[in-house]
């Protein structure tokens, strides 16, 4: 029987800790405050090729539709 209390107990637990991320959004202020300015910091920064200087001629590879 006790450890069927300590069940319950581990439980109750985790139903706070859940309530209170879904109350507060907790979830999405970490997203939002934390993880996306750290994503805008990484990807805004790589090396990117410069598309403009590709010659024309490579833009126009097309394979025709098979009928």
């Amino acid at each position: 029987m006790k450890i069927f209390g300590k069940i319950i107990k581990i439980l109750a637990l985790v139903y706070a800790a859940l309530f209170a991320v879904f109350y507060f959004d907790l979830d999405g202020k970490f997203l939002y405050y934390i993880w996306e300015p750290l994503m805008i910091k990484r990807f805004d920064n790589m090396k990117r090729e410069d598309n403009t200087k590709m010659p024309y001629e490579m833009k126009d590879v097309l394979t025709p539709d098979k009928e």
